[in-house]
């Protein structure tokens, strides 16, 4: 005996919108010149209740080789990464390491003081730690019993 499935074609329908927004967002909000789909180095943000803390991955880049900009709530990342040697007459079978220089921005999702800024850089991980502004700290508030 065979099961009989009950068609539904709402669902062929979203499918076929899912495919349709992928094929836009692709053509249109990619950046120009990242066809391969390297958009820079990996970031992780995350916040606490009194900073904001960034780590981007930084393998085989030196600390003085890096520059780091807050403008108002934009943080930018900046560094080149340099090829060690020379490579000719070597047909390559697969290369996906990336050379060059690189930028990477992001949007900060809060008010930061960037003059308090801390850095820090360690086995090719670059640590960036803003101290939030006091006005979007959190505040506790005591309640008093009459």
């Amino acid at each position: 005996m065979s099961n009989l499935i009950r068609w539904e074609p709402m669902r062929e329908m979203v499918t076929l919108r899912e495919a349709m927004d992928r094929l836009f967002d692709d053509a249109f909000t990619r950046p120009f010149g990242l066809t391969d789909g390297w958009r820079g180095p990996a970031i992780d943000m995350y916040q606490t209740d009194d900073e904001v803390v960034v780590k981007v991955a930084l393998p085989g880049i030196k600390a003085d080789e890096v520059q780091i900009n807050v403008t108002g709530d934009l943080l930018t990342i900046k560094g080149e990464r340099k090829e060690k040697s020379e490579t000719k007459d070597k047909n390559y079978h697969i290369r996906e390491q990336h050379w060059g220089a690189f930028e990477r921005s992001v949007m900060l999702p809060i008010a930061v003081v960037s003059d308090k800024a801390k850095a820090e850089f360690e086995d090719g991980m670059l640590t960036v730690t803003l101290p939030k502004a006091e006005e979007v700290k959190p505040k506790t508030i005591t309640v008093k019993a009459k």
